[in-house]
């Protein structure tokens, strides 16, 4: 299945989470990329496909999520460094500059992922999400120092729109030490 379109749930209900993933497969043929409990207690279903049916399929999640839902995505279309970064399969690199930007929860940090994707010429290196970092997403990207302070004020600001920014910040010139660590 090609996977043009994602879709997210995000709910503070686990037993309700399974509830809506379980909705959302039945309603359209889509494939389920992610289905999983998330500290603190969340569950999380992220989805793709084509455009219509990811459509279809959130919105029915929408609805059975009712007062359990914490966050939600609909993306129609992906930017295609999205996934590599949300499997950790990017190679390291000696970029300027990185930026960071830490969100509330998942389906924040992949918004902004794709948000900062689509506004410059970075390079998305690293995409946490939740597990391990209290219910938060995490979004680490590389490029040019102008390239990463647009991508990354792009993703802040989309964050922060929807009320779900942590912090976002750029570092011109990460220490190679310091480097070999995070990226």
């Amino acid at each position: 299945m090609s996977v043009v379109a994602i879709a997210a749930i995000e709910t503070t209900s686990i037993a309700q989470g399974i509830v809506t993933a379980d909705a959302m497969v039945k309603t359209a043929d889509v494939e389920v990329l992610e289905a999983s409990m998330l500290s603190p207690g969340r569950y999380w279903i992220l989805i793709g496909g084509e455009v219509a049916s990811v459509r279809a399929a959130y919105q029915r999640g929408l609805a059975i999520a009712a007062d359990t839902l914490l966050d939600s995505l609909f993306i129609p279309q992906i930017d295609g460094g999205v996934f590599p970064a949300l499997r950790g399969t990017v190679t390291a690199s000696d970029d300027d500059a990185v930026g960071v930007i830490e969100t509330l929860t998942a389906a924040a940090a992949i918004i902004a992922a794709d948000t900062a994707a689509k506004t410059a010429d970075i390079t998305l290196r690293d995409l946490r999400l939740a597990n391990g970092i209290g219910g938060k997403g995490v979004v680490t990207l590389t490029g040019t120092v102008s390239a990463v302070q647009a991508a990354v004020e792009s993703g802040r600001a989309d964050a922060h729109k929807r009320g779900m920014l942590a912090r976002a910040v750029v570092i011109p010139r990460l220490d190679p030490r310091l480097r070999d660590r995070i990226l």
